[in-house]
């Protein structure tokens, strides 16, 4: 049984999204001695104790931070509650009972490299290019918050966020989105994978890693503005947020294109030469390949597009 947390924190704010997405806006007791504290892509690790059944313990878990690291008070996180939990002591089940001003736990230090500082050199001009499914666009949200924070007229068109969640509704953060498109030229696509339960969707349709098959593939290109085969990494950076199946779903397409994975095994077992740079990112807590590396049927494939697709760069 995990050892009893010490609460360190305040619930300041909870928006209910959804009935399954909230927004949780977290003030810690030791505020930060200097801001900026993290960098844009990292995580805080949000925690709590089960009252209700003490024999669990307590349970914490990573989570991207939405906010800029120049805003002042509270740390926002963008949660979805997991209904079909694996473990039988689920964080999303106890912060679902929380309103304001409850106490809870949150390390006061961000860790993590899923950030631009970390993936390519921040005066990198490739177009960047967010996939996040459901809740994974929050650290994509604090790319470009904190972007439009330190300058309210910046030019966001080097960004490029793609979206995919199940229902329009669920689609977070879509308004403030939306003003980033019409005042700093962000471009942005959400697409909904159940559009027949939701009719009045008028945007792109089917999971977010859809994006990158076949035709849909040229047609993002012709919205990006580039030309034919110019979806490849002399022109593009990829960095992915959401489920196994959204990241080997984006990363598989764009082996061909020559799109290589920050994943050293991963590379390994691709064949890779060591001297060529990855040009595909993506958030993973835990250490294991997202492509079974062990089962040659699987990688044997995977390699030859991998080798056909650097051929062509």
């Amino acid at each position: 049984m995990a050892k009893p947390l010490e609460y360190n924190a305040t619930l300041a704010e909870r928006i209910d999204v959804t009935d399954a997405l909230s927004i949780f806006r977290v003030e810690p007791d030791q505020k930060p001695a200097e801001r900026p504290w993290f960098i844009p892509g990292q995580y805080c690790v949000l925690g709590m104790n089960n009252a209700e059944k003490p024999e669990l313990g307590s349970v914490r878990r990573s989570m991207s931070i939405a906010s800029a690291p120049e805003d002042e008070g509270a740390t926002e996180f963008y949660v979805r509650f997991v209904s079909k939990p694996e473990s039988e002591n689920p964080l999303t089940h106890l912060l679902w009972k929380l309103k304001t001003g409850d106490r809870m736990y949150m390390r006061p230090v961000a860790a993590g490299n899923f950030t631009v500082k970390d993936s390519v050199e921040l005066t990198d001009k490739r177009l960047r290019v967010m996939v996040a499914a459901g809740t994974g666009s929050a650290p994509f949200l604090s790319m470009v918050r904190s972007e439009v924070r330190r300058n309210p007229a910046v030019d966001l068109s080097q960004w490029v966020l793609l979206h995919g969640a199940s229902y329009s509704a669920d689609l977070g953060y879509r308004d403030e989105l939306m003003r980033m498109v019409d005042r700093n030229r962000l471009k942005y696509w959400g697409s909904v994978s159940r559009p027949k339960e939701d009719p009045t969707w008028r945007g792109d349709t089917g999971r977010v890693e859809g994006f990158f098959d076949g035709g849909r593939l040229e047609d993002l290109e012709r919205r990006l503005g580039l030309s034919p085969g110019g979806f490849n990494p002399n022109n593009v950076v990829v960095f992915i947020c959401g489920l196994t199946g959204t990241i080997t779903g984006t990363i598989i397409p764009l082996l061909d294109r020559g799109f290589v994975p920050d994943f050293k095994r991963i590379r390994e077992a691709l064949g890779v030469p060591t001297e060529v740079k990855p040009t595909v990112f993506y958030e993973q807590y835990d250490t294991e390949p997202v492509i079974n590396i062990k089962d040659e049927a699987v990688v044997g494939p995977l390699k030859a597009r991998m080798q056909a697709g650097l051929a062509t760069l």
